[in-house]
């Protein structure tokens, strides 16, 4: 796994809304920006649009060894900004987009990694609590239990896909800082889009805290909005095509793998892993991998499926399963809870969205994006969206019952069957699900 970013040849996914909007882009990372990102408008009214990554797996489907070089690429940078300051002492990634990003980094720099969570565990003491302003769900929480803890010596990492403002990373530094000081926090991300007065403001704060605050990202490329964004979004949902038609043809069968996973290993850093839990889970994954390929065998190309928080351990198993079936095209992406405005044009970043219970809270929604029709014609120009699945195979940390509305929802975009994976939710207080 090398730590660079994949640049698919296909059309920008920011014209549309750039020019909607009246978005420009500038700094170091303006070449770079189209290849491994897009722009869409966000169904959110604190926040205009939203950058849709090419390469993190969660919105646009990617190659799982582009999702995991994605976080390699961000544990190289944050190695480049400690030197000799090195080694990270604890990474810890934002839910949910970055969970998967941020244990790609952790591993990288060979680092114990930790997550923040929406889904408390009932039993965990809640070690910190902090919101991120701007989001559709705003509170998080780290619940470290076992071997990782939030105290330590060495450089702290914070790992999110996109550096906005940097609000939420110094919210988050000021929080643990107070309880859990450190000398060194590094600020990493894919994307680092503070315009040249958020970058002040940001050191301004930084400098209040009185500790040393570091960035660390792989493309710098300041988004400028206009004043009046928030009227123009509005006014732009209203001008776009609605969403991609949903299929027509039939349905795939549905498949359930259950007992796949081993029971005594854990699935995500909800509550923290070392490296060596990290290489326990790589391991799982690799032999959940051997164990599908005969359920998988003749498929043309397969979709793997996280839900939510758990993408790293999906991303391994999908960069595995691409291993083990040469040939077949192999995609990973993940469900969300981001309300993103999906609209059929080919120079946006999402075509079509996709609605159900989320396996983990019946009560609420869980969303896919830019889910291909199997039986729909490609459109010239926008392969990324024509990456059409004979096989869709699902893992989420929820009973099988859990997830029927989710695996039915699915159904019509696998043109051959669902295979549900469901994979054991972890007791810290027991170290065994």
């Amino acid at each position: 796994m090398t730590g660079t970013l994949a640049a698919p040849a296909t059309v920008p996914l920011s014209a549309t809304v750039a020019a909607l909007l009246d978005v420009t882009v500038s700094g170091t990372g303006r070449a770079a920006f189209p290849d491994w990102a897009g722009l869409a408008l966000r169904d959110n009214p604190r926040r205009a649009h939203l950058v849709v990554s090419r390469v993190l797996g969660k919105h646009v489907p990617a190659a799982p060894s582009d999702v995991l070089g994605a976080g390699a690429a961000v544990g190289d940078a944050v190695a480049a900004v400690l030197g000799q300051a090195g080694p990270a002492g604890l990474v810890i990634g934002y839910c949910e987009t970055a969970t998967g990003l941020g244990h790609a980094a952790a591993q990288r720099l060979g680092a114990a990694y930790l997550h923040t969570t929406r889904r408390v565990h009932p039993g965990v003491p809640v070690a910190a609590r902090f919101e991120e302003e701007h989001s559709h769900a705003v509170a998080h929480a780290l619940q470290p239990a076992g071997e990782v803890s939030l105290a330590g010596a060495g450089p702290l990492v914070l790992v999110d896909d996109e550096l906005t403002s940097g609000r939420t990373a110094l919210n988050t530094i000021a929080e643990l800082h107070a309880r859990f000081p450190r000398p060194r926090y590094v600020v990493a991300a894919l994307l680092d889009a503070r315009t040249p007065e958020l970058r002040a403001a940001f050191e301004a704060r930084a400098a209040a805290l009185g500790v040393r605050v570091d960035v660390a990202c792989v493309v710098a490329a300041s988004l400028t909005l206009p004043g009046d964004v928030l009227a123009r979004a509005a006014v732009a949902r209203a001008a776009l095509p609605p969403p991609a038609a949903p299929p027509t043809g039939l349905p795939g069968a549905v498949v359930e793998h259950a007992g796949l996973w081993p029971r005594e290993v854990p699935t995500t850093a909800r509550h923290g892993l070392t490296p060596a839990d990290t290489e326990r889970l790589a391991a799982a994954a690799d032999d959940v991998a051997a164990r599908l390929v005969p359920a998988l065998a003749g498929s043309g190309s397969v979709l793997v499926l996280g839900t939510e928080e758990l993408m790293y351990a999906p991303a391994v198993l999908g960069d595995r399963l691409a291993t083990r079936l040469p040939g077949t095209p192999v995609r990973l992406q993940s469900t969300t809870r981001s309300p993103v405005h999906a609209a059929d044009d080919p120079g946006y970043a999402v075509r079509r969205t996709v609605a159900f219970p989320a396996p983990d809270d019946l009560s609420r929604p869980a969303l896919v994006h830019n889910l291909t029709d199997p039986a729909a014609p490609p459109v010239p120009g926008t392969a990324w969206a024509d990456l059409r699945a004979d096989d869709v195979v699902v893992v989420a940390d929820a009973p099988a019952a859990a997830c029927a509305a989710m695996v039915a929802a699915l159904r019509p975009f696998a043109a051959r069957a669902v295979h549900l994976v469901p994979v054991p939710v972890t007791d810290p207080r027991r170290g065994t699900p």
